[in-house]
């Protein structure tokens, strides 16, 4: 019986393209021709995208800064000032010792309290 070989055949035009060239390179060194560059493509997206994403942020600040500066002009004009002289007479007149204590209308199939 005749035995085969278990390479397969290649003829010698294939070994110079450049994809055969970098599949033999690759079995060799998996590592420097995919996981290197694969890192690196990482790392250095990160340091590319890290002005975009500021750049996000800070245009967010400034919207969130020009609203409450807005807001900030308004604030104080229709506000009554309080005075704690007068606060405490208000309550000094209410009459505290007499109140009534009332319940509260319970909604339709609510739990009343009451065991």
């Amino acid at each position: 019986m005749a035995i085969f070989q278990s390479k397969r055949y290649r003829p010698s035009s294939a070994d110079a393209t450049l994809a055969a060239r970098y599949r033999n390179a690759l079995a060799r060194h998996p590592f420097a021709l995919f996981g290197l560059p694969f890192i690196a493509t990482m790392v250095l997206g990160s340091f590319f995208l890290t002005p975009a994403t500021a750049l996000r942020y800070e245009r967010h600040d400034m919207k969130v800064r020009q609203v409450t500066e807005d807001e900030r002009l308004g604030i104080g004009k229709d506000k009554r000032r309080i005075d704690m002289k007068e606060e405490y007479y208000k309550l000094a007149a209410k009459d505290l010792d007499n109140w009534e204590q009332k319940r509260v209308k319970r909604l339709p199939g609510e739990h009343d309290g009451v065991l």
